[in-house]
């Protein structure tokens, strides 16, 4: 076999045996290659996508500001990855739980609440700090966890999460703390990816907008399912339909 040929089968993931042995060039399925490429194009999609420090633009400038919005960025929002904006990526990733290296790449991205192909939006509705992507996510939050609760019980649930947002015992974004590891049962059996229904979207909307009907709940739970131990020793403040409100 030719050299440039034992290459080339190298490059592809087969294995090739010299000398006298036999060579083993199991043959790659059609989908498999398939599955291949399209996992490379995704990483190569997502590898664009990184902002660092030299980096410009609107994504930058939405970084920035959400970074100033939760106290981690104190510069101009000029849509320019200076020192300052490396600066505040790192203390958010280092707050968050993620490599603070002061890139946002596709996990610090997923923690600002922003996706790799994020458009910019001309203005916050109402006048909220947060945004469309925000109201959204905190829908299918909502629906997702409480979809059979009362309307009131589906607002709280919006609440509780707001408050954790607001509070520094949790992550400072509505993605941060709806992502935060074993927060929600529906971010681990997958329900938060069901699209919210109009009562879902309203209740979040209502939460944003102020109301609170926990009083200041950072926790809530079903008795008649959970498990923990621990939960049931927190203060309870008020219980909403199967919900049980607590600090």
């Amino acid at each position: 076999m030719k050299k440039t040929k034992r290459i080339a089968l190298a490059a592809a993931g087969l294995f090739v045996f010299s000398g006298t042995a036999a060579i083993a060039a199991p043959k790659i399925k059609a989908r498999e290659t398939s599955i291949y490429a399209t996992e490379q194009a995704e990483d190569e999609i997502g590898a664009a996508a990184v902002l660092r420090q030299g980096s410009k633009g609107n994504e930058v400038k939405e970084v920035q500001r959400r970074l100033k919005q939760w106290g981690y960025y104190s510069g101009s929002v000029d849509g320019v990855f200076g020192s300052g904006t490396k600066a505040a990526v790192i203390a958010f990733q280092k707050k968050n739980g993620l490599t603070a290296d002061g890139v946002v790449g596709k996990a610090t991205y997923k923690a600002l609440g922003m996706s790799d192909s994020y458009n910019v939006l001309s203005g916050n509705n109402n006048n909220s700090s947060y945004t469309s992507s925000d109201l959204y996510l905190l829908a299918k939050t909502i629906y997702a966890e409480g979809r059979g609760e009362p309307y009131a019980g589906q607002v709280a649930i919006g609440a509780v999460i707001l408050n954790r947002v607001k509070n520094p015992a949790f992550p400072n974004s509505i993605s941060g703390v709806v992502y935060q590891k074993g927060a929600f049962t529906a971010v681990a059996d997958g329900q938060i990816n069901l699209s919210p229904d109009s009562t879902a979207m309203s209740a979040a909307q209502d939460a944003v907008n102020g109301w609170d009907p926990t009083g200041g709940a950072i926790y809530y739970y079903n008795p008649a399912i959970a498990t923990s131990a621990w939960i049931f020793t927190r203060p309870t403040i008020t219980v909403i339909g199967k919900h049980v409100f607590a600090i």
